[in-house]
């Protein structure tokens, strides 16, 4: 008798994701606001905004992924902080047009589904979204061992926000004078891992666990440090003041995120002087003997988000940031340009 081949023989255990699915569905349903229509497991997720009583409401999405970063979290088996990471980034790309994040999806991909690997996700993802006051109303965790090996997974996430059309932060009323203040990162956040696990681990041979004196924590802690949120001290500044424009330093750095908001006619000078960066900045340029140029279209470098405000709304501005307890820092200038160029010169 021929024996029988299923999917598990495939590689693809259905009985495993289902168990995975059952364990976070209680989870999830504690992200739920007044606007969530539908139950977690259906073809889609639901949501009414009628509650929200807004006048001319404009829906303002984006989608990332968390990256290399979840090689770190692999090699520490430590996956509580990932999903964490997904909802902030996401959350802070919509912020930067005046959006509150609404609901959000998720897509966890790996060679074979493990159970308590996909909880520690999910946990990650509800503490955040609870935090925004956001719903995670659905997502997809998918099984690839043919594209996948071993431990390897991906995680992406897409987030839904809402603004009233008249309040959307676009950049456009950016002018030559205006200040840039510098809201602080936590780390890398979600970006350059690449390059940072070349020189951590590959060329200096630091394992998770080595401390070192200059980061006074593992290496590990120090490169799994979660990407923070900045919805809570920008909306307060935003009701207070007028932004102008807010960049999120991401993928890209300084050099490829502050164009993105600019309008024609002017670009911008940083002071690098004017903040120090974190310690696990200097110790990446320092193994690598990158230079600013690279550093600064690479990684954060210790400033996450950067306000754009008019020279005498600075000050207000600052004052309103310490009060959320933040260490803002005035980085730099919105000059004019030649030719119409968004350039960005880190001085």
């Amino acid at each position: 008798m021929k024996k029988s081949f299923d999917y598990a023989s495939a590689g693809v255990n259905i009985d495993i994701a289902d168990a995975a699915k059952k364990k976070i569905k209680s989870l999830v349903k504690a992200t739920f606001t007044p606007g969530v229509l539908s139950e977690i497991g259906k073809f889609g997720g639901f949501f009414s905004i009628e509650h929200l009583k807004y006048k001319k409401p404009v829906f303002i999405s984006s989608v990332d992924g968390v990256g290399t970063k979840l090689k770190v979290a692999s090699l520490m088996k430590k996956y509580d902080t990932v999903g964490v990471d997904l909802i902030n980034h996401c959350a802070d790309d919509i912020l930067v047009h005046g959006a509150r994040p609404l609901f959000f999806l998720d897509y966890i991909a790996m060679a074979k589904t493990t159970p308590e690997v996909v909880g520690e996700i999910v946990k990650g993802l509800v503490t955040a979204c609870k935090a925004e006051k956001c719903a995670l109303v659905g997502g997809e965790t998918a099984q690839m061992p043919d594209v996948y090996r071993g431990n390897d997974l991906d995680l992406v996430g897409l987030v839904v926000g809402i603004v009233e059309k008249d309040k959307i932060i676009d950049g456009r009323n950016i002018k030559a004078g205006d200040k840039i203040i510098g809201l602080r990162s936590t780390g890398l956040h979600t970006n350059g891992y690449t390059l940072a696990r070349k020189l951590l681990f590959d060329k200096a041979g630091y394992k998770v666990n080595t401390y070192l004196k200059k980061l006074k924590t593992t290496v590990g802690k120090a490169l799994l440090a979660p990407h923070r949120s900045y919805t809570g001290p920008v909306f307060k500044l935003i009701n207070k003041i007028e932004v102008r424009g807010l960049a999120h330093i991401t993928g890209g750095g300084f050099t490829d995120n502050i164009p993105r908001i600019l309008p024609e006619g002017v670009g911008v000078v940083i002071e690098k002087k004017s903040w120090k960066p974190l310690p696990v900045f200097e110790l990446i340029a320092g193994l690598g003997n990158l230079e600013d140029k690279e550093m600064y279209r690479t990684f954060n470098m210790g400033i996450g988000m950067c306000i754009f405000v008019a020279p005498e709304a600075a000050n207000k501005a600052m004052k309103l940031l310490k009060a959320c307890g933040e260490k803002p820092v005035i980085i730099g200038d919105v000059v004019r340009s030649r030719n119409g160029a968004k350039k960005v010169e880190i001085v």
